[in-house]
């Protein structure tokens, strides 16, 4: 198992890739402390994750907020000894829309969530990491970032995933003598809840089966089928695993091959 022994942190648990990567993390043998703002969501996850409770502990955690991070990371260090690594998965994903019509004060609350927020939430898991001699940041970017779809306008989103990969870089260089390591997954088109949602909405606007809306969006992709939630997870995992040990600096796009770098 990739992950016996650790602790792994998981911020953004929703009902998509968040639940998936604290399922995998769970199965590969982790201890797993979860982070989201909605209580059942997170409540949901542990159960499915852990039936006993031995190996998972959650709390209440919005990233935009400094002290509810430290607390989530604090309670890894009271449950499970310390933290070997964090996955960060919450992001602000539904706000829409394009320059000219911009309302920046929405892109300020995107880019205050899906950047400071994720280095907020880094930042507050890096004493334990440094104690525990080393460990591994993941975290979740886009491919909008290198790559803007045609189908749908989220520039803010885009702009703020592509400035965490930039971040990205410079902490792999910080925190590498400390041997903690600072990589990220990017995301392509991917099959869970958001996905699924978007398929049923296009079907139904232009009164088309949504087979027909999910085959346009696969044609482009190297595959025959989009990676799933899953299989994004699977990616994370590795990456906070020790066969990663070497890996720092890096951006993984896991888009089936739709744009290939």
């Amino acid at each position: 198992m990739l992950l016996r022994d650790k602790t792994v942190v998981v911020s953004g648990v929703g009902a998509g890739l968040g639940h998936q990567v604290a399922m995998a993390c769970v199965r590969d043998g982790a201890s797993v402390v979860l982070g989201a703002r909605t209580k059942s969501r997170l409540a949901d996850t542990a159960a499915q994750a852990d039936p006993s409770g031995e190996r998972v502990a959650w709390r209440v955690t919005d990233i935009a907020d400094e002290e509810q991070c430290t607390e989530l990371a604090a309670l890894a260090v009271e449950r499970f000894g310390g933290i070997d690594a964090i996955i960060q998965v919450a992001a602000l994903d539904t706000h829409f829309g394009g320059l000219a019509d911009a309302d920046f004060d929405a892109w300020r609350q995107v880019v205050d969530i899906n950047l400071i927020g994720s280095l907020r939430m880094t930042r507050a898991c890096l004493p334990s990491m440094t104690q525990r001699g080393g460990g591994s940041v993941v975290l979740i970017g886009t491919q909008s970032s290198v790559a803007a779809p045609t189908e749908v306008r989220q520039t803010a989103y885009a702009a703020s995933k592509g400035a965490l990969v930039s971040a990205m870089y410079a902490l792999a260089r910080e925190l590498g003598p400390r041997r903690i390591r600072v990589n990220t997954v990017q995301p392509g088109w991917m099959w869970g809840p958001p996905v699924e949602a978007y398929v049923r909405y296009a079907a139904d606007a232009e009164d088309i089966p949504e087979r027909e809306v999910l085959d346009r969006l696969t044609a482009r992709m190297a595959l025959p089928e989009m990676a799933t939630d899953a299989d994004v997870a699977e990616s994370a995992v590795f990456l906070a695993s020790d066969r990663a040990r070497a890996i720092t600096g890096q951006s993984l796009l896991v888009n089936a091959g739709e744009i290939m770098r």
